[in-house]
């Protein structure tokens, strides 16, 4: 039972992490998407959604290899390195979850800006104030994107007992090894922990929806 406790521990700690640092990127970069007309950015973004996470895994293992560019600083199947490589992973879907809600009220909200003098800075933290709620269903997909990650956590992490082994790759090493009661058992934490983060995800998504219906028919009035 105390490997099943270590094993969740690590995962949500990797995983908010991970999700953290994705955000404090993800949030600035998704506003600046929004309010600017970068087509092509806008494209490369969305396509790295769908990026294979072992892809994202290899690039950060040649990177933290004893040869790679950071070799020196002995990362590789340490907590840091799978933190990176979700990272990488993840800013692309919190970003892709972000921008379009911005774009959608760009014009008005430049003109009101402008014709009350606001500075950018107050203009980027309203933006967040009046996109709350998409922007934490954002995070919360990309919390649910980190947990659900396999592949690229087993490349660089290794997959280390106490130190670097998470839920997903835990359920692999236990069903190779034929041990499918504890396979079972994790698959249960799993799942409801994902459940858990879609229904917030959806009830964040739900509350935006019902904010921008209600502001379109005000506009109306």
């Amino acid at each position: 039972m105390q490997e099943i406790y270590s094993i969740v521990i690590l995962t949500i700690k990797i995983c908010f992490l991970s999700t953290l640092i994705s955000s404090l990127i993800s949030i600035p970069f998704g506003i600046s998407l929004g309010m600017g007309e970068k087509k092509t950015t806008k494209m490369f973004v969305n396509a790295f959604t769908g990026l294979p996470p072992v892809i994202a895994g290899v690039v950060v293992y040649l990177l933290f290899s004893n040869d790679g560019v950071f070799g020196k600083l002995s990362w590789l199947y340490t907590e840091k390195v799978i933190i990176i490589a979700q990272v990488l992973i993840v800013i692309p879907i919190i970003t892709a979850n972000i921008y379009p809600s911005i774009e959608n009220m760009k014009k008005e909200y430049l003109l009101t800006c402008k014709g009350l003098r606001i500075s950018k800075f107050r203009m980027n933290l309203q933006l967040i104030v009046e996109n709350k709620f998409q922007i934490i269903s954002a995070i919360i997909s990309g919390f649910g994107r980190s947990i659900s990650e396999v592949g690229a956590v087993m490349i660089v992490g290794g997959n280390i007992r106490y130190k670097t082994r998470v839920l997903t790759s835990a359920i692999v090493l236990e069903n190779n090894k034929g041990n499918y009661e504890m396979s079972i058992k994790l698959g249960i934490i799993l799942m409801i922990i994902s459940f858990a983060v879609s229904f917030s995800a959806m009830i964040f998504s739900r509350r935006d929806y019902d904010k921008n219906k209600k502001n379109r028919s005000e506009n109306k009035r």
